[in-house]
Parts: structure tokens; sequence; C-alpha cells
């Protein structure tokens, strides 16, 4: 049986032309009221065919940036703002506003309804750790804009851009095989997060598949297949304890590799308190070239994650989205490649 406006009001218990009012988004109605109608619209899967329609058609030139400010690490993170001038770069000449849109402040339950059906932004550019199967649906279903900065591997009809993670760290872990390293390790990030999965699998990728990694299992002594993985959370304190628990191995790694500059920064610091020579004895690197890489001692090999561009490349796609009915069909996918920048902390002597 068909949902309507009547049984909208009714469960509401608000008249029928306030329901109208919230659907057109009228100013006469308060936002608590709003609020109220569209929880019950949600919870009857109330969606009027016109309403993605009218959605569509209307526009107030702001595009949302999401945000979770509980997790502080992204705002301590200078891509973060790399990924924001990006964005801006694209939507500014096109007379288009960034709003930051927080979304803990205003909560999951309330985030479509307050920016979505209340029309504050045309479309909304968020992380994949912020973006659920369960938002993709909704959004989704109301034809409503927004683009992934994240791959969601499993979700076709998910519209996102992210740097090749895993390309990138099989090209870091292949570099270090080159140099001569026949044992590197990987260090920091968190289990379940889909960067530290992505690179940890183009870390492995590149261990499998690398033949100077067979020509030099008889010299280095056993090796575990999949590598050596320990996980932590990405800072500089975690990056010295790492470093103790790698040195504490039977089979100590030659080479590491860190999921961010923090954790290569308490590397080296732990490195040097001990004694280790870099690049000679250990060779270090890590992704991301700012903001510590190219001013470390020794300065770190990196993996140069092109952040400006990712914003770039999510403003493209939502402006696309946006001006859809007038435009060539969208892309659903898009890679940005990252570039190896190799420093002294890899240059080991090739003997």
């Amino acid at each position: 049986m068909k949902i309507t406006i009547n049984d909208i009001a009714k469960a509401a218990n608000v008249a029928k032309s306030t329901v109208s009012k919230v659907l057109n988004d009228a100013p006469s109605i308060s936002e608590a009221t709003k609020e109220k109608v569209r929880a019950v619209m949600r919870e009857m899967n109330y969606e009027p065919s016109s309403l993605a329609t009218r959605l569509a058609k209307q526009k107030g030139y702001n595009v949302g940036l999401v945000i979770d400010l509980s997790r502080q690490s992204d705002f301590l993170n200078a891509s973060f703002y790399d990924i924001i001038g990006g964005v801006e770069s694209v939507i500014g000449p096109l007379d288009y506003e960034l709003t930051i849109c927080n979304i803990e402040h205003v909560g999951r339950e309330r985030f479509v309804s307050r920016f979505v059906l209340g029309r504050k932004v045309d479309g909304l550019i968020m992380d994949n750790s912020i973006l659920t199967p369960e938002l993709a649906g909704e959004l989704n279903g109301l034809k409503f804009p927004y683009v992934s900065i994240g791959e969601i591997p499993g979700m076709a009809s998910l519209c996102w851009v992210d740097i090749n993670n895993r390309r990138g760290a099989a090209m870091l872990t292949s570099h270090l095989l080159a140099r001569g390293y026949s044992n590197p390790a990987f260090i920091g990030g968190e289990r379940g997060d889909p960067m530290f999965e992505a690179r940890v699998a183009g870390y492995r990728d590149a261990l499998a598949t690398d033949e100077i990694r067979g020509k030099k299992a008889a010299e280095a002594g056993p090796l575990v297949p999949s590598g050596i993985v320990l996980p932590g959370y990405a800072n500089e304190a975690n990056g010295r304890r790492l470093v103790r628990e790698l040195l504490a191995l039977p089979n100590v790694p030659d080479a590491i590799i860190c999921m961010s500059n923090l954790v290569a920064f308490g590397a080296l610091e732990e490195l040097r308190g001990r004694g280790v020579s870099i690049p000679d004895e250990m060779g270090v690197a890590t992704f991301d070239n700012r903001p510590l890489a190219p001013f470390t001692t020794p300065p770190l090999t990196c993996l140069d994650m092109d952040t400006f561009a990712l914003g770039a490349a999510a403003g493209e796609m939502l402006m696309a989205q946006i001006n859809e009915a007038e435009a060539a069909p969208v892309s659903r996918r898009r890679w940005v490649e990252p570039k190896l920048a190799v420093r002294r902390s890899t240059e080991k002597e090739m003997t």
C-alpha cells in the first residue's frame, strides 16, 4: 500500500498542509517541525516521485564537505587542507561555495534531513570512513549528487575518487627490494581502515611477485611470505614503539615502510637513538611527501600522494553530477596515480 501525505500528517500529528510545506522547505515552518516530519517520512519510507526531480532543480550554489570532528588526526594532516584547496579550485570559478559539514555535531540520523532534504547544499563530498552503505542508499534513492573520497569495494553505485594506494605501496616496496633490502616490514595504520588495507595489500603484492626477494632469500634467512605487518594508530609514539617491536624480532627487518610521516618520524628517532645506521643498516620509507618527509634526517623516500589533485578530481566529479543534464555521462570511478620521490633514507650502497 502506497504511503500518502495524509498518512505522514497523521503519523506526525500535523496538518496535511504542513507536510506539503515541509516537502517544499517553506521558511514559515520551524526547523523542529521539519525535522519531525522528515523523520516520519524516513520511518515510513515515503519518497514522493516528484521529490528527486524537485531536489535536482533547486540550486543554492553550495557544496558540502562532510567531516567527522571526532577523528582529530584528520585535521592534523596537511593532506586535508590540500583536498580543500583542490575542491575549491574547481567549484570556486563556477560560483559555488564550500561548506564544512560536521556529521558528529549534526548526527548521522539527522544528516540527510538537514543538509539534503533541507537543501543546505547542492552536493556532498565525504571520506569513505563516513559514507556508510545506508547513507549511500538514501542519497542514491534521492538522486542527490555525492562523491566519496576513497574507494569502497563492492558498492557498484558509488561515485568515488581515490589515490591508488595499492599500486603505490607496491611501488614503494619494489623500490626497497631493488635497492638491495630483502626483508621490509610495514608499520602503522589501523586494521579495517580502507587506506591501511589497500597499502598492506600493495606491500604484499610486491613481496609475492618481485624476483629480487627470491634471489635474496638464501642470504637473508627465512622470511614470512606475507611480510611483517605491525598495525597501530599512526602517530610518532607508535612509530617509536613499533620499531622497538621490530628490533626485538628473531629475524630483524632491514627496511621499514611507514603508514605516515608521523610514524616515520618516530621510527627515525628510535633508530637513531639505538645507533642503527640509516640507510645502510635500515632503510626507511613512508607515504605522503608533506609535511615532514623532505626535512627529516635523513630526508625520507616517500610516495608523493597528490591530495590537491584528489580534491580537484572530487570537485570535478561532483560538478559533473550536479550539471548532469547538460553534460556528458558522469564517470563514476577515478584514480589519482602516486609518484615515487627517492631520498637519502633508502640510498643503501649496492653490493
